[in-house]
């Protein structure tokens, strides 16, 4: 069975979608089709239930998943290793992180490693792990928890929660500060968004709209502003100079950030120099 059959797959698998699989790997829709089918035949089983929302995997399809995806990793792996040698470091996070110390230990990278071709993608969580699964990236810094079974998560550090917004200071009273307010976020998909609402079901509350930002620094001004509320972490809102905020109850007051990576990645010198430095920031 070819490396196209079985990204195909997996893509498949991945996504539950045959639409969206043929969108990622630059395929027609019924090339996909046709590869799956393929695959079937081959095995003389069902490995999807078609469902009106999308493809599920059987048993069976379950069990070839986990096959194909590791001769994938492994495949990837080799490509790495047999091209002509190169400090290569290729880095995924979350634009908060970014804004925090990995802008920074990338600098220092460089002045160590002049020549080193660094690839750098920013994204959610979610995205980081799809990119360190199809081999697009090697390494990635994410929080929230680890979910996913083929990914390797190793924690970094636990980051302590405020809100920040205008007025709000260390002595507000944390329902007055909640009730009604607009939530200015990232993304839609950020898990900031989850763990404040979260809190607003836990307290039964109701906020306004939420508000889709998408830069960490447009964020912190709208905040300020008047705008509505946001949530980040301790360390980072210092890094903003933001002068007061209000610290989260405990039992909503921590998120952990983990590096993650393919579980038989093997870490290479420019990305344990990377790790060291960014590990002392933190």
């Amino acid at each position: 069975m070819d490396i196209q059959n079985m990204q195909a797959f997996v893509s498949v698998a991945e996504l539950r979608s045959l639409t969206e699989a043929a969108q990622k790997l630059n395929h027609l829709q019924s090339n996909m089709t046709a590869k799956i089918k393929k695959l079937e035949t081959y095995y003389g089983t069902a490995l999807f239930y078609r469902k009106p929302r999308g493809m599920e995997l059987t048993p069976a399809g379950e069990i070839l998943y986990a096959q194909y995806k590791q001769i994938l990793t492994l495949w990837q792996d080799t490509e790495m290793k047999m091209r002509p040698h190169e400090e290569k470091l290729r880095i995924g996070t979350m634009q908060s992180i970014v804004a925090g110390g990995t802008t920074r230990a990338l600098t220092k990278v460089y002045e160590m490693y002049p020549q080193a071709s660094v690839t750098l993608k920013t994204g959610t969580t979610t995205e980081m792990e799809q990119f360190i699964l199809d081999g697009e990236l090697d390494i990635a810094f994410v929080t929230g928890y680890p979910t996913n079974p083929y990914i390797h998560y190793q924690k970094i550090c636990r980051e302590e929660l405020v809100l920040v917004g205008k007025g709000i200071h260390e002595g507000s009273d944390l329902q007055q500060v909640l009730q009604g307010a607009s939530i200015i976020i990232l993304s839609d998909s950020c898990l900031y968004l989850t763990h404040l609402e979260k809190m607003y079901q836990d307290m039964q509350l109701t906020h306004g709209e939420v508000v889709e930002v998408g830069i960490f620094d447009t964020m912190v001004e709208f905040a300020l502003m008047g705008m509505g509320i946001t949530l980040m972490s301790k360390k980072l809102a210092r890094q903003f100079k933001v002068s007061s905020y209000l610290p989260v109850p405990s039992i909503f007051g921590y998120m952990d950030t983990y590096l993650i990576s393919r579980p038989n990645h093997k870490m290479t010198a420019i990305e344990h120099k990377f790790i060291e430095i960014n590990n002392t920031i933190y």
